[in-house]
């Protein structure tokens, strides 16, 4: 199936229509939830979150005896909610730091939450079948009352966003001085997290336990590396999120027996090496070229230095030199004497050389500042 095709099957098939729209709205609330998870230094957190729903997913089940979503998905909020608090009276409380506590909530819940799908497995009860999907996710059960219901969370998310942007900024970056200001700190701290556990159990119909925290955090980390105004982030990430719940929702509908939440996890990791990789500011191939055009830069001042401290000695700034009194340079290179010709910084005659006045003047400026910034 190719593109064209899979473009009318959004606007003529109701689940694919639905899967897309609901994986689309998921990765924007995902991406912009996980940009303050991301700046704030709290990478586990969405992993800690994810797993710590996974009793509260069971134990609903065990109460009500259905697989009603709705319900299955406010016991994974109340476990998420008591996970994300403990988390906080473990780093309030001891001496313990965050990535400690996060660890220790999520083995605790997963592994609890393990243990009574377990309990459930072993029940001779048909209607049990089927909660795995929330560890891996199965976007194929997405229904229109899903979609919609992501729709409102994302709606209330900017509606929060745009009403406490000046605190959520304060938060990020200066704690300290929001406090002197007069805010209160832990009720806006609260108020970000209990949206992010929100975002995460909604998600977990569709990625899973297991995979949700990629779907937060990718998005973010990704957008990190083209901007530095958490604006910029913040929209660019829940650009990402929602474009790797498109295609990742694409691909898999092209090819058969691909679950679509990995794929959509894998999709977000793209944009994310790409991202490291192409980033005009903090992407690698950017970064080393221009670390080699610094050290090119560097090897030629060095050897304009090294040719002034030569010519000084003589009368005449233009008096030949022979290039091989340059051989034994360290930072001497043809490719660097070259580039001092072609800046008219130096002329070749045969084997010798000689300092323009445009070359001495320059290195002579270069001499007197770094004596400047020697003393």
């Amino acid at each position: 199936m190719d593109f064209l095709d899979y473009i009318q099957l959004v606007f003529n098939d109701y689940t694919l229509r639905t899967i897309t729209l609901g994986t689309a709205i998921l990765g924007a609330v995902t991406g912009m939830l996980g940009s303050f998870a991301v700046l704030r230094k709290q990478s586990l957190l969405g992993d800690a979150i994810s797993h710590a729903a996974l009793p509260g997913i069971a134990i609903a089940f065990l109460i009500t005896g259905a697989k009603d979503t709705n319900t299955l998905l406010i016991g994974a909020l109340i476990s998420g909610l008591i996970g994300t608090f403990w988390i906080r009276g473990i780093i309030t409380k001891t001496h313990l730091k965050s990535d400690t506590a996060l660890g220790l909530i999520l083995s605790l819940f997963f592994g609890f939450g393990m243990l009574l799908l377990t309990f459930i497995q072993k029940q001779p009860n048909a209607n049990q079948a089927g909660l795995d999907k929330y560890l891996f996710g199965q976007a194929a059960t997405l229904v229109e009352s899903d979609v919609w219901l992501m729709a409102i969370v994302t709606g209330l998310c900017l509606i929060v966003l745009l009403l406490f942007w000046k605190e959520f900024k304060l938060l990020l970056f200066d704690k300290d001085y929001a406090k002197t200001l007069g805010f209160n700190i832990k009720t806006i701290d609260v108020l970000i997290t209990s949206f992010i556990v929100l975002a995460i159990v909604l998600g977990l119909q569709t990625v899973g336990v297991v995979l949700m925290s990629a779907m937060l955090l990718a998005p973010a980390a990704a957008a990190r590396q083209w901007t530095n105004s958490l604006s910029r982030m913040v929209f660019l990430a829940a650009l990402f999120g929602a474009f790797s719940g498109v295609f990742g929702t694409a691909i898999s509908a092209s090819q058969n027996n691909l679950s679509t939440g990995p794929v959509i996890v894998i999709v977000a990791s793209v944009f994310v090496i790409v991202s490291f990789i192409f980033s005009p500011s903090r992407g690698l191939l950017f970064r080393q070229i221009r670390f080699i055009a610094n050290r090119r830069d560097l090897e030629q001042k060095k050897t304009l230095a090294f040719m002034y401290h030569i010519a000084k000695t003589h009368d005449s700034i233009s008096h030949p030199h022979t290039i091989k009194i340059l051989n034994n340079f360290q930072g001497f290179t043809r490719k660097t004497l070259q580039k001092l010709v072609d800046k008219d910084y130096v002329t070749i005659d045969g084997t010798m050389w000689s300092l323009t006045q445009k070359g001495f003047d320059t290195a002579s400026n270069l001499f007197n500042q770094q004596n400047k910034d020697d003393e």
